[in-house]
């Protein structure tokens, strides 16, 4: 998959504007399958995970047509559900976890479906039981088939509004359950659903395509089903995960940056929470400029005690940030304690840091305490592998920050979630060489 050669401790400065949103072309895409009119959609990020699932709707038969790098329009008019039976979408499918989001897709218009066990990230259990207790509540049957690892979705009598109550506010299983019932017969009643920006978009999105969904932006969504679904133009929002890398990169390295158009008002506490940390932020309409010259003093909270930074549910912290929070803390002024409550294998790549001279103590597979070393440049290089998109963008911010050249493994990992990103930094200054 090739390496990252990083060479630390130069300053990095300029503008850079972020990405479409990965997690909302996930989503958004799959929608596409919904209707056999033309839908657009644009600033799509230019990532593997992204073209992965891309190639794999054109593969059941999507029309795909590109009319720019970023703007696709899809056109799902002779959707091949034999294919969606095969062992090769199986084999496709189960590399890509964004493929989970095809079923409800499937399942509402066509009331079939096949779900392979997804890959993905390697971070921990990802369960699914949330998706299929809102399949089932829906009128759909599932069967499981433990030797192939795939579960086959039916519906004989058609999808019908039902009451929801989610176990827990996933994203993914809110987003799987609402394309399903957007075409359901009767009222659909989420409650508990996730309601993350990318959610309130897939919603949006839905609605101009003649959908009935009432409650975008709460944990209370109703869902009038409809009969059929038509075209529309929709543009992705900016990745907020990226902007987080973005800001940890300019405050690791003392970096004069600024981001263009980051849709501040869907960042949530992200921005409140980097300034605990001691970074600062000049926010001027939708651009962030981080110009962080001294090093940065973690905050406490007011009795005193030490700052923690955990995962939450919109609009709490994405569990995504993390480890980018992580790895800007190595270098502080100050303790935090991290504690990722969501995922139990994210925190695993903190040997590698601890390699670097970052001063960690991993508590347990969820919290980890994080004593900063209070200068710029106090980590020193090594050579890591990146054993998922998130980790493997807080090596990158340590391997910048660090003394020395750092060799950086698995790197497909990290284009899997973030756009050319060393021809990016380049052009901010950094000292970063693709080895393929």
């Amino acid at each position: 998959m090739g390496n990252f050669l990083v060479e630390g401790g130069h300053e990095l400065r300029g503008t850079i504007t972020p990405q479409g949103a990965k997690n909302e072309a996930l989503q958004v895409v799959c929608a596409a399958l919904l209707t056999d009119e033309p839908v657009t959609i644009s600033n799509l990020p230019d990532i593997k995970d992204v073209k992965n699932l891309i190639e794999l709707l054109r593969d059941i038969g999507v029309d795909v047509n590109f009319t720019s790098p970023d703007t696709c329009v899809f056109q799902a008019r002779n959707v091949d559900l034999e294919y969606v039976f095969s062992p090769d979408f199986r084999k496709k499918a189960q590399s890509l976890r964004g493929s989970v989001m095809i079923t409800g897709a499937l399942l509402g218009r066509f009331q079939k479906a096949l779900l392979p066990k997804p890959g993905g990230d390697k971070i921990g259990r990802r369960r699914l039981d949330t998706h299929f207790i809102g399949f089932e509540k829906l009128g759909a049957r599932f069967t499981y088939d433990s030797f192939l690892k795939t579960y086959q979705l039916e519906a004989p009598e058609g999808l019908k509004g039902s009451y929801i109550l989610l176990d827990e506010a996933s994203v993914t299983g809110t987003a799987n359950i609402i394309l399903a019932a957007v075409l359901a017969k009767g009222t659909t009643t989420i409650y508990n659903a996730a309601c993350e920006p990318y959610i309130q978009q897939l919603c949006k999105m839905l609605i101009s395509m003649g959908a009935k969904i009432q409650g975008v932006g709460s944990n209370l969504l109703t869902i009038e089903g409809v009969e059929k679904l038509g075209g529309t133009t929709h543009r992705l929002l900016p990745d907020m995960i990226e902007v987080g890398s973005f800001i940890g990169m300019a405050a690791m390295t003392g970096s004069d940056i600024t981001l263009n158009s980051v849709s501040v008002k869907d960042l949530g506490v992200m921005p409140d929470a980097f300034r605990k940390l001691g970074i600062e932020l000049e926010i001027t309409g939708d651009d962030i400029r981080i110009n962080q010259k001294e090093i940065y003093d973690i905050d406490t909270f007011i009795d005193g005690s030490i700052m923690t930074f955990s995962d939450a549910p919109w609009p709490g912290l994405s569990p995504d940030l993390l480890s980018i929070f992580l790895v800007v803390a190595t270098q502080a002024r100050g303790s935090v304690l991290i504690h990722q409550k969501m995922f139990e294998s994210r925190l695993f790549f903190v040997d590698k840091l601890i390699d670097m001279g970052a001063r960690i103590i991993l508590c347990d597979p969820h919290r980890a305490a994080v004593i900063g070393n209070g200068r710029f440049h106090s980590l020193h290089a090594t050579d890591m592998a990146s054993p998922d998109i998130r980790a493997g963008v807080a090596m990158l911010i340590a391997a910048l920050a660090a003394r020395g050249t750092s060799r950086i493994q698995n790197i497909g990992q990290i284009d899997r979630g973030y756009e050319n990103i060393d021809v990016r930094l380049s052009q901010l200054g950094a000292k970063i060489f693709r080895e393929e």
